[in-house]
């Protein structure tokens, strides 16, 4: 591998702060818990679609080390975070049949607590 091939696909991890790590581990918190739902309801396509979250988010965690324009990866995942958690409330609550917040689980409260601390971090180091 030549020199320019090495510095492009190096980890960038130097200039990444403690804010930086506490976001990588609730991303990859929620992207366990989308990963775990996911492969359990295979092959249906909310498995799949819980699968390819979970990647997603592992993507996400992806661009950030290879510091692959991390503001757009931020205000990406501000919004993708987001998503996934108006998706989660209307499936399950407002179109579902469960009832807020008796039915959220031990895994849903873990996952929305991670994307939680996930926008807020997001957020801040967009600012």
């Amino acid at each position: 591998m030549g020199t320019a091939e090495t510095q492009r696909t190096a980890l960038h991890t130097e200039s990444l702060t403690g804010l930086h790590w506490i976001g990588v581990v609730a991303t990859l918190v929620t992207a366990a818990v989308h990963l775990f739902l996911g492969v359990r309801m295979l092959p249906s396509a909310m498995g799949g679609s819980f699968v390819l979250a979970g990647l997603g988010f592992l993507g996400g965690i992806g661009l950030l080390l290879l510091d692959y324009r991390r503001r757009t990866v931020y205000a990406v995942g501000v919004v993708y975070t987001l998503v996934q958690i108006l998706l989660w409330y209307w499936v399950n609550f407002a179109a579902g049949s469960k009832s807020f917040p008796a039915d959220v689980g031990t895994l849903g409260a873990v996952d929305k607590v991670a994307q939680v601390v996930l926008v807020a971090i997001l957020v801040v180091l967009l600012r």
